[in-house]
């Protein structure tokens, strides 16, 4: 694998990483991953283009420095699985292009490029400096960092598709742009959605608080109790709910859907079993203080 090869690949791992982590939490360095994170990237890889790799194959091109390409068949499930038609069509989009200047017989034409080469660095570093964006979330009532639960950012550019980051350990995440402004949306299942719009400074990292989703925290605060407590919450979580709800499980890894009514599934909640613990909240809609629709799935 020559030098070009090696940066086209580098490249790739790349996008797989960050296509991987739009759906799925994990370290942001794929050589990092092991274990449920490779079982669970086989999976997605499976889901989106119906095709797997073997952790022997991915501890080979992955994590280890490989000495050549994968097969071209593979090469091209990964780009379709990154967004792209095949591996030529990602390769021409990531090749570094150098060009190299013939070199002029006059010493005049030597001594302007020496003298007017340092200006022509200067204007191109001006033009094309990248401001350092760095925000941190925090809860606007608890007015401490979010950092137990992991927030997706969809970064919005005019006439361009959404760019897609999560939250590191701390609660916050750093984007690198020349633009003097960034707008992005901030989802969790916990925390309301905002889109949130910054002019760029430079003196200061930017906090943005984010306003709890009570129902879901209600709901998270009760699955995880000890299951001593859980009849004691059985009234308050009732509460919150509509009589007529529709509440949805789905089933990863299956097209399967179950459908419940209120006193059912608060029946299963105040079921102790330790699948509860892994109940990840989808979508919800509330209607006058109560809850009238809800989709979960149980991982």
């Amino acid at each position: 694998m020559n030098l070009e090869e090696k940066h086209i690949f580098s490249q790739l791992k790349l996008a797989i990483t960050q296509k991987f982590l739009e759906g799925n939490s994990a370290s942001h360095t794929i050589e990092d991953w092991k274990g449920d994170d490779i079982i669970a990237f086989q999976e997605d890889l499976f889901d989106k283009v119906k095709a797997r790799v073997s952790e022997k194959w991915f501890y080979t091109y992955f994590k280890n420095e490989a000495k050549k390409l994968p097969r071209i068949d593979m090469l091209n499930l990964l780009s379709n699985y990154v967004g792209y038609q095949n591996w030529n069509a990602f390769e021409a989009e990531n090749k570094v292009k150098t060009k190299i200047s013939k070199p002029k017989k006059a010493y005049k034409t030597y001594l302007w490029l020496i003298i007017l080469l340092p200006c022509i660095l200067l204007a191109f570093s001006i033009i094309n400096k990248k401001n350092e964006y760095q925000f941190c979330f925090y809860d606007s009532i608890k007015n401490e960092p979010i950092n137990n639960v992991i927030l997706n950012i969809k970064i919005l550019k005019n006439g361009e598709s959404p760019i897609h980051r999560t939250s590191d350990s701390l609660g916050c995440f750093n984007y690198s742009a020349a633009d003097k402004e960034i707008k992005f949306i901030v989802e969790s299942p916990y925390y309301k959605t905002d889109t949130i719009v910054r002019q760029f400074n430079s003196n200061k990292n930017t906090v943005v608080k984010l306003v709890a989703d009570d129902y879901a925290l209600m709901l998270n605060y009760y699955t995880n109790k000890n299951i001593n407590e859980w009849k004691k919450h059985k009234k308050k979580l009732s509460a919150i709910f509509h009589d007529n709800a529709e509440i949805y499980q789905f089933f990863k890894n299956s097209n399967a859907v179950e459908l419940y009514t209120k006193q059912e599934f608060i029946q299963k909640l105040t079921i102790p079993t330790r699948s509860l613990k892994d109940m990840q909240i989808l979508d919800k809609t509330v209607v006058d203080g109560k809850i009238v629709k809800l989709k979960f799935v149980i991982h």
